[in-house]
């Protein structure tokens, strides 16, 4: 199979016209749909990774959920009717830039901005949410929100989604700990049950970045990273960017309550408090913020290495007492 070419008609509906961008998995281009006059963006993974079951998985996962989204805030990818040449997604063609490159070149962002973005991130997922749709995006970060230059935007990327369409286990992985560290919820983490919550809490991550210029836990490596969020709380947002106001900061601390239950319990709930900031009741969660200690954090890294290491060795102390008393 060879590789995209531009001018080519792939599938005899989409004329490609450029390449918009590389990724280390997928290239994306620009292309016409011959049947609407359009512009659309195909995105087609690299050859060698179209042999990986857990990648391929993931693939038609993302457009197999995107196809079933329809909303205004979410990326909307356009089905193909007909058996395709090879793996690709069509989807719209936007024009804009991700939040992560906006985060590159402003840190932090206006407290304006950071609620707008926020608040219709909740618009989304109160869609997704939605018992009808039941689709848990598990993976919202930075690089998967596209600010559009018309003011909108749109989540991308379900690869990793969980929706009731089929097992939630991808390449021998429990899809729950699939994520990006630096916004896992900690049930995710741990491979528990996800739900709603879980991408509440991703979206509390964002909020702290976009407000105070940095992620909630930092570490020398995904695994402190990860653990740190089990064993502590992040810091209070206004000790790193004074300018946050406190019922910006509650909001915040709200989201990232490592507890599911103690956090924001709808996309609606949170959205509320986004956009009418000065009604949040300030209840001194700033206050009540434990720092993950690193003893703690290492602890539960070796935890597993311990538990192997013990095992063997109290099995041959039982054997041994028990040979004693014979």
């Amino acid at each position: 199979m060879n590789e995209i070419q531009i001018g080519q008609v792939l599938d005899d509906r989409f004329k490609i016209l450029s390449v918009v961008t590389r990724s280390g998995m997928a290239s994306i281009y620009e292309a016409i749909d011959c049947n609407t006059g359009e512009a659309v963006a195909i995105k087609v993974p690299f050859m060698q990774f179209e042999s990986d079951p857990a990648f391929y998985s993931r693939f038609l996962r993302e457009e197999e959920i995107g196809k079933v989204l329809n909303h205004p805030s979410i990326l909307h990818v356009i089905s193909v009717d007909r058996e395709k040449s090879r793996p690709y997604i069509a989807m719209e063609f936007l024009r804009g830039r991700t939040l992560a490159h906006m985060l590159r070149c402003v840190r932090p962002l206006p407290m304006e901005d950071a609620l707008r973005i926020a608040s219709s991130i909740c618009d989304a997922l109160i869609y997704m949410h939605r018992p009808d749709v039941n689709v848990i995006h598990r993976d919202i970060k930075p690089d998967n929100i596209m600010l559009c230059n018309d003011g909108t935007l749109r989540i991308m990327d379900f690869g990793i989604a969980r929706a009731d369409l089929r097992s939630v286990t991808l390449g021998g992985f429990p899809a729950s700990f699939l994520g990006t560290p630096d916004y896992m919820a900690p049930e995710q983490i741990k491979g528990h049950r996800v739900d709603a919550r879980t991408d509440l809490y991703s979206l509390g991550a964002l909020l702290f970045e976009m407000t105070t210029g940095t992620v909630p836990f930092k570490g020398d490596n995904i695994y402190t990273i990860m653990n740190a969020r089990l064993v502590g709380d992040p810091p209070a947002p206004r000790t790193i960017n004074p300018d946050i106001p406190p019922k910006v900061e509650e909001i915040i601390l709200h989201a990232l309550e490592r507890n599911p239950n103690d956090r924001y319990q709808s996309a609606a709930e949170m959205k509320a408090a986004l956009d009418c900031p000065n009604a949040v009741k300030l209840t001194g969660r700033n206050t009540r913020l434990n720092a993950p200690k690193m003893w703690r954090i290492w602890l539960r890294i070796l935890r597993p290495y311990i538990v192997g290491i013990s095992l063997p060795v109290l099995t041959f102390l039982a054997f041994y007492l028990h040979n004693r008393k014979r």
